[in-house]
């Protein structure tokens, strides 16, 4: 198994604004995983925010290549479990990617779509948002008006918060989610959860800090909204924690290192009675068409990465008004153009 990295930058469609920062390129890493004719393709993203660079995400994974090329895979599952204690990083982005890349080239080479082979039935699938990041009122109404969805999702953090969501809904029927990411207190969000639920919207993401965990316990019994955790909701052993202090959870593939994790993370969720999202980074066509194979176990997802970048480097999954449509392919249904 011959192990191949590529490196881009995918550029976005606009600006991309968040509490946090602000982009308009988005460096990431394709892992190829390479079996005679068959290749599997994974992803992860540069994150500032995580503290996670291309240099930092490439020199784990060469520090692992011969254990990835002297390796028999057999099952993803038992190639992630051996590949965990060396790239268990605080942010483990490289082993999601290289999980991702493992279980498109075992999918591949057992000629069936992965969500196929999990035994997954996709008839009531979960739509996509679409996502309108933080801009002037104007610049984010535009941005709605330019793709006409039945669902967004609205990056806020301002001062104008309400005032926002309020001139979005002016031009639109559409269901709104709302994502604060961390940046309000205890008393804001609850007081703006029953603003926004008489504006359409149909929970808040992540309104604050992901170590309030005392606060997060007085909006969980107060909302007037369901609360969805995002930063408060990494890896697996968040998931418990996130019970009594939240109504559900976002699994994101990079965070938690990959579809194996996932999958686990979904499964503890609904046995604690959570709702569950997952979401995506600003990402290609190769994260977003894994992210596509756990959508029969979900209640929510967001994966509109592949319309926020010019994705000129990859195919797979396309989005139709918020409806994921499946390649035509084995595996995740993602490859390099």
């Amino acid at each position: 198994m011959q192990l191949i990295l590529h490196s881009f930058e995918l550029q976005l469609r606009h600006t991309f604004t968040i509490t946090h920062e602000s982009r308009d390129v988005q460096p990431t890493l394709i892992v190829e995983l390479r079996d005679v004719e068959f290749s599997g393709f994974g992803e992860a993203t540069e994150t500032p925010y995580y503290g996670v660079t291309m240099a930092k995400m490439t020199a784990q994974l060469e520090g692992v290549r011969s254990l990835i090329e002297n390796y028999d895979l057999q099952s993803p599952e038992q190639f992630w479990n051996d590949l965990y204690p060396y790239l268990k990083d605080e942010h483990p982005f490289a082993l999601c990617a290289l999980d991702i890349a493992a279980n498109d080239l075992w999918a591949k080479k057992k000629g069936q779509p992965l969500y196929k082979l999990w035994g997954l039935d996709t008839a009531k699938n979960p739509i996509t948002d679409y996502t309108i990041g933080i801009d002037t009122i104007e610049k984010m109404v535009e941005k709605m008006q330019e793709v006409p969805f039945p669902l967004y999702k609205i990056k806020l953090g301002t001062k104008d918060d309400i005032k926002i969501v309020q001139e979005l809904r002016k031009h639109t029927d559409a269901v709104f989610r709302v994502d604060a990411n961390t940046a309000w207190d205890v008393e804001e969000t609850i007081k703006n959860s029953f603003a926004l639920k008489e504006l359409g919207v149909e929970f808040i993401e992540q309104p604050m800090k992901a170590d309030n965990w005392e606060g997060m316990k007085k909006v969980f019994a107060e909302s007037a909204l369901p609360i969805i955790a995002d930063e408060s909701c990494i890896v697996e052993e968040d998931v418990a924690r996130c019970f009594g202090f939240f109504h559900g959870v976002n699994v994101k593939l990079m965070k938690c290192g990959g579809l194996t994790p996932a999958r686990r993370m979904i499964a503890q969720a609904h046995s604690l009675g959570l709702k569950v999202m997952v979401g995506c980074m600003t990402e290609s066509n190769v994260g977003c068409s894994a992210i596509a194979q756990l959508l029969p176990l979900l209640d929510y997802v967001d994966m509109d990465g592949i319309l926020l970048v010019d994705d000129n480097i990859s195919t797979g999954v396309t989005i139709d008004y918020g409806k994921v449509i499946y390649a035509n392919e084995n595996g995740t249904g993602a490859k390099l153009i």
